[in-house]
């Protein structure tokens, strides 16, 4: 307790003493070897002090009884005096070493105590308070968590999104809304208000919150925080300006900012992604709901994978899955039998790589009563090279090798294949399209 008052107050004791050590050290020396004007004389009173040439010399027989005078130098005693205050000032410096030491050993200690006078409310509304937040808001702190996500304070939300005013929708999405919040003038994050008060929707948010809470990697999106108010759930994320592939390619640029490298550069992060899911991670993790809606943009068009409420392990998807996930990127094995592996991954993965080849969505309405697939339609005209360019997006038609379209043609082929073992794995593709990316890109290939 008393290491938390102000220095002064316990440096008054140690001034003290250090001044009595500087007193009582020369008033000691002092006393043993007076001044020679402070010496009485052993002359009796009534006799006369003798002239200083009567002062018996070294060779002269002095007076029994009569004690010898000793001279005592200036020089002499100063010098002991500077000793003493040399000593009395290290013993001094001595003590306050100490006792800074003490003190700040003693802060030191005290540190995370403090960081537990704010624990977290058992209410999960409530969150934590601002200084956390920001703080794991900066981009250092981004690449740096370690599997903890933050339950972040309600009011915070209603102020960063302007009580989710609808000017702020950056998107919206099966499962939610989707809000631009900005936290403080140089940070901004988008926020998912999820809809749905069923088991399975609740279900939902927490494997979301838990996977992204563990998978760190450069193509899957950051989770920044939660937070649960009464029955409405919410996800904040890293912001994505670009939005989602489905916007870019089905929105109203119809693609427009997507040359061909940046296609390919999209389909390589995505690999990457699914390389980290399938390879990496132990157990294995299938994402189960891959589709362009679910694929993220950054303002440098770098690709990453979000929405992991449906994803599973491997060795939970052995035995029959429930059927989950959108129409048109479901691998037949999976729609039919609820079979579900890395293979399906690799067929969602196969589609939205024809998403970026042909620019159509993965299923068109024909008529009130018929649907096709572009899996069906493209598939006849992807092995036929002479018809291939014509199917191409007219918005990167000519605008890339012909070999690299062939090839490019041929891994979606492969990875929409109806039988799983035909299909390769996400490590052979992801180095099938690392020569069709330009170094600066993240690939190999020179332009």
């Amino acid at each position: 307790m008393g290491m938390n008052l102000p220095i002064k107050n316990w440096m008054i004791p140690i001034w003290v003493f250090s001044c009595l050590a500087l007193l009582l050290v020369p008033i000691d020396a002092i006393r043993a070897n007076p001044p020679l004007s402070s010496i009485a004389d052993p002359v009796l009173p009534t006799e006369k002090k003798p002239p200083f040439s009567q002062i018996p010399t070294d060779n002269e027989a002095q007076s029994p009884g009569v004690s010898e005078i000793k001279v005592i130098h200036p020089e002499d005693l100063n010098k002991k005096i500077l000793v003493a205050l040399i000593i009395a000032s290290t013993l001094l410096a001595g003590i306050l070493l100490f006792f800074c030491c003490f003190w700040i050993f003693k802060q030191k200690l005290s540190e995370p105590l403090n960081t537990k006078k704010n624990p977290k409310t058992q209410d999960a509304s409530k969150g934590l308070s601002l200084g956390p937040i920001l703080e794991k808001f900066t981009p250092s702190r981004i690449t740096g968590r370690k599997g903890s996500v933050t339950d972040i304070d309600y009011e915070w939300l209603i102020s960063a999104t302007n009580c989710f005013h609808e000017d702020n929708i950056v998107r919206v999405e099966a499962s939610g809304n989707v809000y631009k919040a900005r936290f403080n003038d140089h940070f901004f994050a988008s926020v998912k208000r999820l809809h749905g008060r069923e088991p399975e929707a609740q279900k939902g948010f927490e494997n979301e919150v838990d996977w992204l809470g563990k998978l760190k990697h450069q193509n899957i999106v950051n989770l920044l925080g939660y937070c649960v108010q009464y029955d409405t759930r919410f996800l904040v994320y890293e912001m994505m300006h670009q939005g989602s592939l489905e916007l870019q390619l089905h929105g109203p640029s119809h693609g427009t900012a997507l040359t061909w490298h940046r296609r390919m550069k999209v389909a390589l992060d995505i690999a990457r992604g699914l390389e980290y899911l399938h390879e990496r991670c132990n157990p294995p993790v299938i994402h189960r709901d891959l589709k362009s809606s679910n694929i993220l943009l950054d303002s440098n068009f770098n690709a990453k994978i979000s929405n992991f409420a449906l994803a599973t392990t491997e060795l939970h998807a052995k035995n029959k899955v429930k059927l989950s996930g959108a129409l048109g990127y479901l691998a037949p094995e999976y729609l039919s039998d609820g079979k579900l592996t890395d293979k399906s991954d690799v067929y969602a993965f196969g589609v939205i790589l024809l998403e970026l080849l042909i620019g159509r969505k993965p299923v068109e309405k024909m008529s009130p009563s018929l649907f096709q697939s572009i899996v069906t339609w493209a598939m006849p005209q992807l092995t036929d090279r002479s018809k291939l360019p014509s199917i191409v997006d007219p918005v990167i038609r000519n605008t890339m090798d012909l070999k690299h379209l062939y090839q490019v043609a041929a891994v979606a082929v492969l990875c929409v294949q109806p039988e799983p073992s035909y299909r390769p794995l996400i490590t052979d593709v992801l180095h099938s399209f690392i020569p069709l990316v330009p170094v600066d890109l993240g690939g190999s290939l020179r332009v």
